[in-house]
Order: C-alpha cells, then sequence, then structure tokens
C-alpha cells in the first residue's frame, strides 16, 4: 500500500518549508508570495496530500484540540505542570486530551496513537525518551509537537521548553562547595533522560570549576517510580565516608528520599545538608525548611503554550527553538558550612 504524502513531502517538492505550506492551507496565519502560494498548491494536487481534520479546525477558526502526554500524574511536579497547561489552554479556547504514560514506552506509543485517531493539532509532552520513529511519524503527519521538562536527542526538530538544568544543578553544587563541602551526593533521573544528563554534567562541572575530584560513587541516576530515592540515600548514608551535602534533583524521588532521612534519624543540617528540586509548599514546612530549587511551572506552561500555538498559526520562523527558563534558588535553613557539620 503507497504511502499517504505528508506535510513534509509537500514542502520538499514545493522547495519550501513546513510553515510556508501550513501558511497556504491555513490563510489567516501568514502572508505568502502569490506565485510561491500556487507552487505549494499544485503541489498538493499533484502529490494528493489531503490535509488533516486539524488543518482544516484552524482555517475554519473551530476550537481547536492539542493532545497533553505526561509521564506520570502521581509525581507532584507534573499533576501541577499539567494542571497550568491545561488552564493556560483553555484561556486560548483550546481543548485538551490528556494522557499519561507512566514512564512506560509502551503506554507512551498507544498514547500517541489515540492522539493521531483524535487529529489534535499539536501535542505537548514529556517524553519517556522511546518512541523515536512514532514522533517523528507524527511531525511527518503535520502534528506541531513540543516537549516540555525533557527532549529526546535524536529528535533535532522539535520545540523544547525545560528549565536551565546543567545551570541548576551547577548553582545548587556550587552552593555546597562555598559552604566548604566536598563531599556532595546527587540523587538525580536516569541518564537515559536529558534532565538526568544535564544535572549530572552541571554537578560536575562545579566539581571540575572548583578543582574537587567528583566521586562517580556519590552519584546515584535513579528511576521516577518507586521508593528508588529512599533507597540511594540509605546507600549514600552506609557508605565507609558518607557525604556531608545532598541534591536531590529527582523531583519524584523528594519525599522519598528526606522521608528516609528522618527514618535514620539524620540532623539536618547538622550532620547534612539537603538541597531538593522543585518547591512543594511540605519543603518549608519542614524543620529545619528545605532549600530548594524552585522550577517556575507558569513559564514552563505559557512558553509550551506559545509555541504549540505558535506552529500550528505559522507564526514561527523555521527551525527548532530550545527555551530554557530559569529557576530561582532558594537557601533556607537546610544547609550549613562544614564546620557546623559533624563528620559521621
Amino acid at each position: 500500500m503507497k504511502k499517504a504524502p505528508t506535510i513534509r513531502d509537500v514542502a520538499a517538492t514545493a522547495g519550501v518549508s513546513v510553515s510556508v505550506v501550513s501558511r497556504v492551507l491555513n490563510p489567516d496565519s501568514g502572508p505568502v508570495a502569490p506565485a510561491k502560494r500556487q507552487d505549494v498548491l499544485r503541489v498538493i494536487d499533484e502529490l494528493g496530500y489531503r490535509p488533516r481534520a486539524a488543518a482544516r479546525e484552524l482555517s475554519a477558526g473551530h476550537a481547536l484540540t492539542i493532545g497533553l502526554v505526561v509521564t506520570d500524574l502521581s509525581n507532584p511536579f507534573f499533576a501541577r505542570l499539567a494542571d497550568r497547561i491545561v488552564w493556560e489552554a483553555r484561556s486560548h479556547g483550546i481543548q485538551v486530551v490528556l494522557m499519561t504514560t507512566q514512564e512506560d514506552p509502551h503506554l507512551e506509543a498507544d498514547s500517541l496513537d489515540t492522539l493521531l485517531d483524535r487529529s489534535v493539532s499539536g501535542v505537548i509532552a514529556t517524553p519517556t525518551g522511546g518512541n523515536i520513529e512514532k514522533w517523528a511519524r507524527l511531525q511527518d503527519l503535520g502534528v506541531n509537537v513540543v516537549f516540555v521538562d525533557r527532549t529526546i536527542d535524536e529528535l533535532t526538530d522539535v520545540d523544547v521548553v525545560s528549565i536551565e538544568n546543567f545551570d541548576s544543578a551547577k548553582r545548587s553544587t556550587e552552593y555546597l562547595i562555598g559552604l566548604g563541602h566536598t563531599r556532595i551526593a546527587l540523587v538525580t533521573g536516569p541518564r537515559s533522560t536529558s534532565t538526568g544528563r544535564a544535572r549530572i554534567n552541571g554537578y560536575r562541572a562545579a566539581h571540575e570549576d572548583a578543582s574537587l575530584a567528583v566521586d562517580p560513587l556519590l552519584i546515584r541516576d535513579v528511576p521516577f517510580r518507586g521508593d528508588s530515592g529512599g533507597d540511594a540515600v540509605g546507600s549514600l548514608l552506609a557508605m565507609p565516608q558518607p557525604p556531608t551535602g545532598l541534591i536531590v534533583a529527582n523531583t519524584a524521588q523528594v519525599q522519598s528520599s528526606v522521608r528516609r532521612l528522618v527514618q535514620v534519624g539524620i540532623r539536618i543540617p547538622e550532620e547534612l545538608s539537603v538541597i531538593v528540586f522543585d518547591d512543594n509548599p511540605w519543603t518549608e514546612l519542614m524543620s529545619p525548611p528545605l532549600s530548594v530549587i524552585r522550577q517556575p511551572l507558569d513559564m514552563l506552561a505559557v512558553h509550551s503554550l506559545e509555541l504549540v500555538l505558535g506552529r500550528m498559526q505559522g507564526k514561527l520562523p523555521d527551525g527548532p527553538r530550545l527555551i530554557e527558563v530559569k529557576a530561582d534558588f532558594l537557601a533556607r535553613s537546610s544547609c550549613a558550612p562544614l564546620a557546623q557539620t559533624a563528620i559521621h
């Protein structure tokens, strides 16, 4: 069976960009030179390209629908991010189909098939890291894709919105180094994710700038689900030379990690200085309040919607965009100079 032509096939044959084809299909989305418009329309006719329902909705001014694919709604970060994105979409009159993958590539693949059947205009997603061919196919069919929080390195033409992961990890590590700590542990997400790799690299860069060797045993990249954060913390504390500083850069494992510290009776910051990523309300209610990297959920949601809507309307220039939002570091009472930290 012959493969149906895609919007990329039209663009390549006509010698124009995908955004130009999008503007031809959606006349209100931006200007196109008359000669170029005729070329595109001719190629559309020759190839037998049929615009998806989403494109017709856009040109007709009907309500648009986008897909929102998040990995784990039991993770407070993603639950709050999804809430912000849905709220932002509704403010633009956009309907949202919410899917969750539970960090499972197979569930993600099913979700993408469902969204394709629903003829969504765009997809905002936190990818699992797999399904590269399915993501590419989605784009080939003219679906506008924006990754938020994470990306997939092999997909180089996808818009991405995230925090400054490298800088955030580097800044928090530098803060502890500035307090005199040299054995700083990092509990972060899997190295298979872009966020996990970036945060490890930022941690390493802070050590390099301070001419400190990195003990690889102090770096624990753990899954997002389960109690792996607590297990990692328990293992770190059992080392012959345990850390005096701890950065939990895996948002899903913050509660598990802190729970283990409480269970074993670690005094913060007297025995261990602690920084965690994300600013759940309970982090400020801890005794002492935890120092945090606060991730700007509102900005992540706003930029994600701006990108997917801009792509749907053909208003953005060609080429992928990377928007990295600065995350604030809030120093509270969970960190202390090494001289005030008991070496256990």
